[in-house]
């Protein structure tokens, strides 16, 4: 594959400086989060193939930032850390991670567990499976690769889009509920605000609308959503 992307959290400067140091050396594309704040942001800007969290982070712990990102990826996340408590292990796969990495440790170390869950994600090992897609006039989705294609066009999606996409082509041309759309979209429903699938719906309608794509997605008052597929389109 192309250059892999490694982004790294870690809020020691130096430790972050020469993490990205080494991988470079390693021809790794590597950037480490700037605003602890703007976690998500920064990663779905950036789109890397794995993740280095540190666990003792500003403001939200690595735990609590690893449950969002598998909100937003399966990318492989290794957590790098300080702390090594068998409870502190326990927490960091049980919230999301595949790998814990105690601190201080050897570089070697680091770059052959990056190595083996690269090629275990995306190269030699990883598993082949038939690749899910599903196909509604001249729109294919690809789930696997988050990919929406619109005639010539392929738009990359994030992983709530692809799944309000999924829902609404595998439903087309029936209502998709909101209350199935919150099932799909979040684990706990009780935790989730009412206007939060308001604004992802408006992304995915921006995103189809930036890549010029004429079909549009109605709002059915008091039912839900469904796909309105436009002539050019079917």
């Amino acid at each position: 594959m192309a250059v892999q992307r490694v982004f790294i959290v870690e809020d020691d400067l130096k430790i972050a400086e020469l993490l990205a140091e080494t991988l470079r050396k390693y021809h790794y594309q590597v950037e480490t989060a700037k605003d602890f704040d703007q976690i998500i942001e920064e990663f779905e800007a950036f789109d890397p193939h794995l993740i280095l969290l540190d666990i003792n982070l500003p403001s939200y712990d690595g735990y609590y930032w690893c449950r969002q990102l598998r909100q937003q990826s399966t990318c492989p996340i290794l957590f790098i850390s300080a702390r090594s408590g068998e409870m502190d292990q326990v927490f960091a796969l049980e919230n999301g991670g595949d790998d814990f990495i105690t601190k201080p440790f050897h570089y070697e170390i680091v770059l052959a567990k990056i190595r083996s869950h690269l090629r275990r994600a995306y190269g030699e090992y990883a598993p082949k499976q038939e690749e899910r897609s599903v196909k509604v006039g001249r729109i294919i989705l690809y789930m696997e690769r988050m990919e929406l294609h619109v005639k010539a066009e392929v738009i990359p999606l994030q992983k709530k889009e692809c799944t309000i996409m999924e829902l609404l082509l595998s439903n087309y041309p029936k209502v998709v509920s909101r209350e199935q759309l919150l099932e799909e979209l979040w684990d706990d429903q009780a935790f989730v605000d009412e206007n939060t699938l308001n604004v992802n719906m408006t992304r995915v309608r921006k995103k189809l609308a930036d890549y010029n794509v004429k079909s549009t997605i109605e709002t059915v008052r008091g039912a839900g959503y469904r796909l309105l597929l436009h002539e050019e389109e079917a």
